[in-house]
């Protein structure tokens, strides 16, 4: 190969990584937007993890609560 196709191969390259990293990375955004809307999970929440990490504060989920509703499930 010369040169010249060996660039024009990764300019291909390069394009597409950043075209599905594009793809990815809005489909993340928008299932978290879509299961925030239904309610599904708080991330707002979550956010407070930033100003209150301290070693006393409270667990913002409780772990047994979703297990039992997961064995009720089934």
């Amino acid at each position: 190969m010369d040169q010249e196709a060996l660039l024009t191969f990764q300019g291909y390259a390069k394009f597409f990584l950043v075209l599905a990293v594009f793809v990815i990375f809005y489909s993340y955004a928008y299932s978290i937007y879509k299961r925030d809307k239904k309610g599904e999970r708080d991330f707002e929440k979550y956010s407070t993890l930033v100003h209150d990490d301290q070693v006393e504060a409270d667990p913002l989920e409780d772990r047994k609560d979703k297990n039992e509703n997961k064995e009720k499930e089934k």
